[in-house]
């Protein structure tokens, strides 16, 4: 058990209760997290209600085919990189036909990094139908199981920030 399973637990669950009363559906498309996300969310019951389906796409050609992201963009830019996160995000919301997607792309380590991208660089993307894409790269610390985890707790977090300011945006508008 890592010291972040209660905090990831606690906010699958706050995204479960949101997700449940706007009558959402989410996707994940993940790299470095392995399924973590897909993981945490179903451990709310009730989770089939806005959880359909989820996408592990390890290998850059996983991501090229099921989510469509641009063999172009994995060579100039690597797996971990905006470009390439944001397309997960985009290539997920699609294939899933879902409302939200969250995509991650890290190096957990303990090796695999490089003095641009060292160990615990992740690169997160959150999209709605509809709405902008966000995207940011975080730098976390730790072994490779907190940095996964690290992971699948700001993802889930970013989801919930994602869905608040879709509602903030759709009472204003």
């Amino acid at each position: 058990m890592s010291q972040y399973d209660p905090l990831i637990d606690s906010a699958a669950a706050r995204l479960g209760n949101a997700l449940r009363r706007e009558g959402l559906l989410v996707t994940a498309a993940e790299s470095c997290t392995g399924g973590g996300i897909c993981e945490a969310i179903t451990r709310v019951s009730g989770s089939s209600a806005w959880f359909h389906s989820g996408f592990v796409t390890y290998a850059n050609h996983s991501k090229a085919r099921w989510l469509n992201v641009s063999e172009a963009d994995l060579a100039a830019h690597g797996a971990v990189s905006e470009p390439v996160v944001r397309a997960m995000a985009l290539g997920a919301l699609d294939a899933a036909e879902a409302d939200l997607a969250v995509a991650v792309s890290g190096i957990a380590g303990p090796d695999g990094g490089s003095p641009d991208k060292p160990v615990g660089t992740v690169w997160f993307a959150w999209t709605s139908k509809g709405g902008e894409t966000l995207s940011l790269c975080k730098r976390l610390q730790g072994s490779r199981r907190e940095v996964r985890a690290q992971t699948v707790l700001h993802a889930l977090e970013g989801l919930l920030k994602l869905i608040e300011r879709r509602a903030v945006r759709q009472s204003s508008g």
